[in-house]
């Protein structure tokens, strides 16, 4: 064995982060810290369980529920803050307002040394058997001391409702109740950094006139606000769900994921979770959540548009999907003009891009207008960037729009006359959102650092890459920052098309560089496909918490 061998056998991974969940313990093993400790684990995370309550419950009641005094609730937290200091905590169910100053002080002890350390605050109020388990000064505790220092809280609809009454100068719960997102607004208004208020206990989520039953939940974050949406598990067992979603999110934040993406990755896990949970007596049994959940397609959530103040629902027409021979987009040059298109067109390529930025250009129709018929004279797929009204017009095959395009596009026009549409994804939560609306392909970037666009997003790397093409039955396309030797890369990572500025349009000799490209993809092909990651790379340079 040489040198470098030994290295590599004792080179330790890198440590869990450790979440401290503050909460109560169940002794039916349903819900509280077995629950937190399930879900953590499942995101590679390290538990800390710490009792705020004693619980003396089963499957079917909750008999008994005692809190552990502020000076053990203190002396437990001080042992961990001396060995294992947190990278985000969780609280569920606390006992009292005492518990709820310790935890206040301990949180603005802690980000003394580590700013950006995430709370996330589940506000138990109440058992799932029905057993009420807040009082009035509990309920204002939270309200007062948790919630300003909460990156992000995760109650369902009856527990926002209740926070939202305590106030008499606030809305009613009867309003609030009517109108999740205001509901959501308003308790970002009295503090919480992001707020995601969960649908499981929502009957009217039972029953969609649009397909399968569905959940529904509501986020409202400083990145994206919108309805996350996926069918209902069919299944009785559902105990503990409310502490898997919240530990699950903590334990996202303490990987890195800002709150959105954390929220779509809490969903992901919960749903998991509910897909093996098991009976454990004779009322409802728990949840399962297991390592691997992120990479199920049936976990992945959709998102709505933005501004939707209802749940979404596939649109209506459908957009088109790609056929069999279109699916692999291979090259995909970006250029800025029907002399490029018309170019590159010759030289053999068959998907490309036309993207002019400035939509006052006197000659944008003009440039529009070649490149598209250029394009079908050797049946090839012109996507034009941004305006889709003109791309309409003109009988383009396709429009590429960046999501934050989505407010100002009517996605329905452009499904109705049949056009296909490339969407450009940067994290968890555009994914989401891009699934819910099933585009012919959606484009993941940047990959590497790259100088065409100012963005405030990491390279997602190739990792990122083989990632959502393993996990999506559409074309993913890799962008930013390509060469020969990245495309290459990107093709083993799954990619169905490598989209392409510099490397082209700067190179010395456009036409022998896209005969090189083309060949550094056939190469790509002939290589060993790469194995996905078990969860994407976060991909927003922002500090977690930092974004509060």
């Amino acid at each position: 064995m040489n040198h470098a061998q030994s290295a590599d056998m004792n080179q330790q991974p890198d440590p869990p982060p450790v979440v401290w969940v503050i909460a109560g313990n169940d002794s039916g093993g349903g819900a509280g810290l077995s629950a937190d400790q399930r879900a953590v684990a499942a995101l590679g995370g390290h538990a800390c369980p710490v009792v705020a309550t004693v619980t003396a419950q089963n499957s079917v009641a909750v008999r008994h529920v005692e809190a552990v005094s502020p000076e053990l609730l203190h002396a437990q937290l001080a042992a961990l803050a001396e060995d294992m200091p947190p990278q985000a905590i969780k609280t569920g169910l606390l006992g009292n307002a005492a518990q709820v100053a310790v935890v206040a002080q301990w949180v603005d002890r802690l980000r003394q040394q580590r700013p950006g350390l995430a709370l996330v605050v589940d506000p138990v109020l109440r058992a799932s058997t029905g057993h009420d388990l807040a009082s009035d000064s509990l309920c204002a505790a939270l309200r007062q001391q948790l919630l300003p220092r909460a990156t992000l809280i995760t109650p369902n609809r009856a527990e926002a409702s209740r926070l939202l009454s305590l106030p008499e100068e606030g809305p009613s719960a009867r309003a609030g109740a009517a109108d999740v997102p205001v509901m959501a607004r308003t308790l970002r208004q009295l503090g919480a950094g992001s707020v995601v208020i969960t649908g499981g206990d929502d009957s009217d989520s039972h029953h969609d006139h649009h397909g399968p039953a569905r959940c529904h939940d509501w986020m409202d974050t400083p990145q994206a606000s919108g309805w996350l949406s996926l069918p209902r598990v069919n299944t009785c067992h559902h105990h503990g769900t409310g502490c898997t979603f919240a530990s699950s999110a903590a334990t996202a934040l303490a990987l890195g994921f800002v709150p959105a993406d954390a929220v779509v990755l809490a969903k992901m896990a919960t749903t998991e979770g509910l897909r093996h949970a098991h009976a454990a007596g004779a009322g409802a049994g728990p949840l399962r959540p297991r390592p691997g959940f992120a990479q199920r397609l049936d976990n992945l959530p959709s998102l709505s548009l933005p501004g939707a103040d209802q749940p979404a629902h596939p649109l209506q027409p459908a957009l088109p999907v790609l056929d069999a021979s279109q699916r692999q987009l291979g090259l995909y040059p970006v250029v800025d003009s029907a002399d490029w298109v018309e170019r590159l067109l010759a030289a053999g390529v068959r998907t490309l891009q036309l993207r002019i930025k400035n939509p006052h250009r006197p000659d944008l129709r003009t440039h529009i207008r070649r490149s598209v018929q250029a394009a079908r004279a050797v049946q090839a797929q012109l996507y034009i960037n941004d305006h889709w009204q003109l791309a309409i017009e003109e009988g383009a095959f396709g429009i590429h729009l960046g999501q934050e395009d989505l407010n100002s596009t009517n996605v329905q026009a452009i499904a109705r006359v049949g056009l296909h549409l490339g969407l450009s994804t940067h994290s968890l939560w555009e994914m989401c959102r891009a699934w819910g609306m099933q585009p012919s392909y959606v484009a993941c970037g940047p990959v590497h650092a790259t100088t065409s666009k100012d963005m405030p997003w990491l390279p997602q790397g190739e990792a990122n890459v083989a990632f959502w093409s393993h996990l999506l039955p559409l074309p993913v396309v890799a962008i930013g920052g390509m060469d020969a030797a990245r495309l290459r890369q990107a093709v083993r990572h799954g990619a169905s098309g490598v989209a392409l500025i510099t490397a082209i349009t700067q190179a010395p000799n456009p036409e022998q560089a896209v005969t090189s490209l083309q060949q550094a993809w056939q190469d790509g092909l002939q290589d060993p496909a790469a194995a996905p990651p078990p969860l994407p790379r976060s991909t927003l340079a922002c500090p977690t918490l930092a974004c509060d």
